[in-house]
């Protein structure tokens, strides 16, 4: 038999209706794609896997502020969501909320269908990754539909005060310094911020990026946690660290 086309992976007929790759429906929702999987929990605590991170996932567990810098591949959102998890997972916090910035990397979201939350569904996806790979798919939906799970563009946060909650701000790199100014000042009480980013991978423009300016500042202040991991920390391929050491 041939190999079935690239177009085959996307489109397929079934009774006579062809069924469109979800990213490009009307209503998509990000945790349509995990239906049908078997529904999964981790039974296990998250285990570092270099120096950098067991530093980081000490941090977390020392302070309610912790700003986590280091280049793609380290881990850096993943361990701050399953320590976001274990938190509330141990009724240290009443709500997990998690942003990011909505800066497109290179390609245009606006022509997407649907209104912005439809929009911003797939730019936010791998926050839904990580979270589906700690709580499995049925507890996920519940908790967003319950609002203990939020996730939102970083625009949505000014004016609030978070309190009893475990904050993660992704890819930061693309915050301005006054943007992230803001998202600091909404900390509250009884809570954590986790804020991740790469200045190195930043979409802004030269100079517009507020992460390292912030980061540099904070540094000295006792209460204040700062985890610069290196390319040792990467643990994708380890062609990920060959590349970014010279591209």
């Amino acid at each position: 038999m041939g190999k079935k086309s690239k177009t085959a992976k996307y489109m397929q007929k079934d009774n006579d209706a062809v069924k469109v790759h979800p990213l490009f429906q009307e209503g998509w929702d990000p945790l349509s794609e995990y239906k049908g999987e078997r529904d999964k929990k981790y039974v296990k605590n998250i285990k570092p896997r270099s120096e950098g991170q067991k530093e980081l996932m000490e941090a977390i567990e020392d302070h309610n502020l912790i700003l986590a810098i280091g280049p793609a591949g380290t881990g850096k959102t993943y361990l701050a969501i399953s320590a976001a998890v274990e938190a509330y997972e141990r009724g240290e916090v009443e709500r997990i909320i998690l942003s990011r910035p909505a800066i497109e990397a290179g390609e245009s979201i606006g022509y997407l269908p649907g209104d912005l939350q439809d929009k911003m569904a797939p730019y936010l996806r791998p926050l839904y990754d990580a979270l589906h790979d700690r709580l499995g798919i049925k507890r996920l939906k519940h908790m967003l539909d319950n609002g203990e799970i939020e996730i939102a563009p970083v625009g949505y946060m000014r004016g609030r005060t978070l309190n009893n909650a475990f904050v993660v701000i992704d890819e930061a790199q693309n915050c301005t310094y006054v943007q992230i100014k803001m998202l600091l000042s909404r900390l509250g009480w009884h809570s954590t911020m986790v804020v991740t980013g790469d200045p190195d991978q930043t979409d802004l423009l030269t100079g517009m990026s507020g992460l390292a300016d912030i980061a540099k500042k904070l540094e000295p202040v006792e209460n204040i946690a700062v985890c610069r991991l290196e390319e040792t920390d990467i643990v994708r391929h380890p062609l990920v660290a060959e590349m970014l050491d010279v591209i």
